[in-house]
């Protein structure tokens, strides 16, 4: 076994930088024994790796081989079968259980003893060792790195196997000295022990003169220990006057201490006078007030450029004064409570000066709109003004007031508003209340007189002089009006009562007049011409257009007066309640904090919704009058409000332009849909005359006004998509309703209505090059073929009868076998028979059929889609088909003969050319 670990060391873990510590040959339990070999290394490296390594002898026997390596720390337990009897047979858990069966007890004892030295020097984790006798477990003694020389190998012994914990080579210098020890003994490789008892010698003999060395140095000695006795007295003498210094140092030291203690009672005070001027430099810095300031506060012009000039940069320096960030203990000082208070009057009276001054202005120019707007509508009250006459011809111009003038004096007040909002909430929110309370106003009364001049010039019509009875006079509305807004200012979140009553007098006769002009019966498409409907268009864009930019105006100075843009979020909610009734900001605390609100867009678009109510119900009212003026009309609105709500969506989907303008799209929308729907039940529910020819059906004609129509107004439009839906479910119900009446006529042809009204569907669905229709032009086109050649085949017939019965009976013998050539000779078909037949149709005889079947053909077609020459033609090829059919048979059953018809093919086209150019 010794050869063996040898020659493992050598061929296997030297190479890899191994050391081997024990060895067992094994084989596997339960199996064919085939020994192996399984060894504890470890590795001459630090950190130290100990492993478990199996290795196998190669098939030819010459060499090893390593077979598998496992890391004692992956090993678990170590299983010994028995503690007591002697067994070779034990398990090795890693990763799963390994069962070995040893070639001896002793050498399986000596590996298990081996691998728990190792486990207990080495790792952390122990491992488990069972039914393993108490005898092989012996603790290794505990060795300190203090207790073993630095350069020496420390080593577990275990039986005759060692555990080298280090290992350290000689250095050049060792190596030469034992070479040269090792030359001056002959001995020194061929014999050891007496090479070590050599050195034993020569090591006594070293010790020997040491000890002869140190004796003889005795006198060196004894003289050295007199020379440490005399220093001793000399350090005792330094030590007496060191403690003499010390005394007299003493009482300096005491000096030299008041004089700190001094230094540093100055330094402090020192200190705290400049902590104590900061503070008071920072508080005279940060909470003074300029007079000038405060007397803007209190006195300021609010009127002038200069003056309010003056109140922003008065209210900006307070509001720091105001909001300066205490240090600790400031707060508890009187002078800062008393400025604070100061400050807090001086921001109060200011605020209430300023809610004061803007809710007056907001009154004054409420007063200023409603003049012009008396004053636009003047002419209505002058004393015999002509009540024949319409508005529309006193007010040429369809436009909004604009509000501009009025947005850019409140601008200069944006500074301030801003102020109050983060100083005064409350105040804030009344101006904002009012503000809404007077501009939805103002906006009801303008948008109604504009929608009533839209309706107006779209109808051509005017209303009934009564209605103007009862309109206030221009200076008395203004006066009560004025006043009731006046009496509103002393109080700004106050009850608006007196603004809804006024609004609900003053558009109580709109209402009249917009529910008049919807009760107006509708008119027929056909009495409107495409100049009115252009007119209609221009009149719809326009209301758009002035809406449009009337509203992104307001919606701007909105965010630019209240500061709406300034922050992500701001305090108040709104409710759905509170919105409709008004009350949009009014919910605040006692402390003036208001409730928190989603977001700043939301109070725009909510702030938008109140004044511009009016809006929604009036464009619906007025989508509403063009749908019943003309259902056509649903097209012209479709696009351009589609258009509309496309440009306003790419400025700002959430906005109030965009809601509003989307909600009416959707009215829209249901008209254009209701529009399809009417013309397809208008289609199912036509009746035709019994008496009269069928020709063009009306709905045919009215698909393609629609179809020229929408394609005119849907050029280069957003919703072309809704049109070519419109046009899958127009053309399909077309197409069954024209089956549907060709199936009920009497007086014309099926074929024939069929083929006439589909040929109109197809000319007209390739003059208009409709995309979306391209199948059905094509299931038209081949609709109007197949009718064409069934009406010619039905109405030509067999105009030579009885000699298409001759020819059929030839064709029935050629059918039952006889030969072509010897039909001749059958008695019923000789030539004979053949020459009877062909004599009963002459020339004349067949040009009065056809001259018979050109009226009949005329009498069944229309005159509007002139298709009279296109049949006759048809029935011409026809003829000529079954004459050279004829001719074909006779060549071929009647070779020879003779036999030939009394007219040619010639014959035939000059009959037809003539009977067409007579009629």
């Amino acid at each position: 076994m010794t050869a063996i670990k040898h020659a493992l060391q050598r061929d296997i873990f030297t190479p890899n930088d191994e050391r081997l510590l024990s060895i067992v040959n094994v084989c596997k339990a339960g199996k064919k024994k085939k020994n192996c070999f399984l060894c504890a290394t470890v590795t001459t490296e630090r950190p130290v790796q100990v492993k478990v390594v199996k290795v196998k002898k190669s098939d030819k026997g010459d060499f090893y081989k390593r077979q598998i390596a496992w890391a004692l720390r992956d090993l678990a337990v170590v299983d010994a079968k028995d503690a007591v009897k002697e067994n070779p047979e034990f398990d090795l858990h890693f990763e799963k259980i390994y069962k070995w069966v040893a070639s001896s007890t002793a050498e399986k004892n000596a590996f298990i003893s081996c691998i728990w030295k190792l486990n207990q020097r080495y790792l952390r984790k122990k491992i488990d060792f069972v039914n393993v006798s108490s005898q092989l477990l012996e603790e290794l003694p505990k060795v300190t790195e203090e207790s073993v020389p630095s350069g020496e190998n420390q080593s577990v012994t275990g039986g005759d196997e060692e555990v080298v914990d280090e290992y350290q080579e000689l250095n050049a210098r060792e190596e030469q000295d034992i070479e040269i020890m090792m030359e001056g003994c002959e001995c020194a490789i061929s014999n050891a022990e007496a090479f070590a008892e050599k050195l034993s010698r020569e090591l006594q003999v070293l010790d020997g003169a040491n000890i002869q060395s140190i004796m003889a140095s005795e006198k060196q000695v004894n003289i050295l220990m007199k020379l440490l006795d005399e220093a001793l007295k000399e350090v005792d003498q330094i030590e007496l006057k060191l403690s003499s210094y010390e005394e007299m140092l003493q009482s300096v030291k005491e000096q030299m201490n008041q004089i700190s203690e001094s230094n540093h009672l100055i330094h402090l005070s020192n200190t705290n006078n400049v902590k104590l001027l900061s503070e008071i430099e920072f508080l005279v810095n940060h909470m003074d007030l300029a007079k000038g300031h405060i007397k803007a506060l209190q006195e300021g012009d609010l009127a002038s450029s200069r003056g309010i000039e003056a109140c922003t940069n008065a209210a900006d320096a307070l509001l720091q004064c105001m909001n300066v960030a205490l240090r600790p203990g400031h707060d508890m000082l009187l002078a800062v409570q008393q400025q604070q208070q100061r400050f807090s009057d001086l921001r109060e009276h200011f605020a209430r000066r300023l809610a004061s001054h803007l809710n007056n202005v907001f009154v004054q120019q409420f007063t200023q709109a409603l003049l012009q707007l008396y004053n636009r509508s003047s002419f209505l009250l002058v004393p015999g003004h002509d009540q024949s006459s319409t508005l529309a011809q006193h007010s040429v111009e369809l436009t909004l007031p604009n509000h501009h003038p009025f947005h850019r004096d409140l601008l200069r007040y944006a500074k301030l508003m801003e102020w109050l909002k983060s100083t005064d909430y409350g105040k804030y929110e009344g101006l904002t209340k009012n503000y809404m309370d007077y501009l939805s106003r103002l906006y009801e009364r303008e948008i109604k007189d504009f929608f009533e001049v839209a309706k107006i010039k779209m109808t051509g019509t005017t209303k009934e002089s009564k209605k103007f009875a009862t309109l206030p006079r221009k200076e008395s509305a203004v006066k009560q009006e004025t006043e009731s807004l006046h009496g509103s200012s002393g109080k700004l979140t106050g009850s608006t009562s007196s603004l809804n009553k006024l609004s609900v007098q003053s558009s109580g006769n709109r209402r009249s007049q917009s529910s008049s002009l919807l009760d107006m019966g509708n008119m027929s498409a056909s009495d409107l011409d495409v100049a009115d409907r252009t007119k209609f268009d221009k009149i719809f864009e326009q209301v758009l257009s002035e809406l449009e930019p009337l509203c992104l105006a307001e919606q701007d100075f909105i965010s630019k007066f209240f500061k709406l843009q300034q922050h992500p979020s701001m305090p108040g909610t709104v409710t759905e309640a509170d919105d409709l009734d008004g009350g949009l900001l009014s919910r605040q605390h006692n402390s003036g904090t208001a409730l928190p609100v989603s977001s700043e867009k939301d109070m725009i678009r909510q702030m938008m919704t109140k004044i511009f109510r009016c809006i929604e119900p009036e464009l619906n009212n007025l989508i509403a009058l063009g749908d019943k003026i003309d259902s056509f009309n649903s097209l012209y609105m479709l696009v351009k409000m589609s258009h509309h709500v496309w440009t306003a969506q790419n400025v700002d989907p959430a906005s109030f332009l965009s809601t509003t303008l989307g909600n009416v799209l959707v009215t829209v929308k249901r008209n254009f849909d209701k529009c399809i729907s009417n013309q397809i039940r208008q289609m199912e529910e036509v009746k035709i005359s019994k008496k009269s020819k069928v020709g063009i059906l009306p709905f045919v004609a009215e698909f393609e006004e629609f179809a020229g129509l929408a394609e005119s107004i849907f050029k280069n439009a957003e919703r072309r998509g809704d049109l070519d839906k419109a046009y899958t479910k127009l053309i399909r119900g077309v197409f069954v309703n024209v089956e549907k009446v060709a199936n009920e006529s009497q007086k014309t042809p099926r074929d024939v209505v069929m083929m006439e009204n589909f040929h109109h569907i197809f000319a007209t669905l390739s003059r208009l090059k409709i995309s979306c229709l391209e199948a059905e032009k094509k299931e038209a086109k081949q609709k109007y073929t197949d009718h064409l050649q069934s009406y010619v085949i039905y109405s030509l017939g067999q105009p030579l009868e009885k000699l298409n019965h001759f020819f059929e009976g030839v064709e029935a013998r050629v059918a039952q076998g006889i030969r072509e050539e010897e039909v001749s000779y059958q008695l019923a078909f000789n030539k004979q028979e053949l020459r009877k037949v062909i004599k009963e149709y002459p020339g004349k005889e067949v040009k009065k059929g056809l001259d018979n079947l050109y009226k009949k053909v005329d009498k069944h077609l229309c005159e509007e889609e002139n298709l009279l020459q296109v049949v006759w033609h048809s029935m011409q090829d026809e003829f000529i088909r079954q004459y050279k059919h004829f001719e074909g048979l006779i060549a071929r059953c009647y070779p020879g003969s003779g036999v030939t018809m009394e007219f040619t093919i010639q014959d035939i086209l000059d009959y037809c050319s003539s009977i067409a150019q007579s009629h």
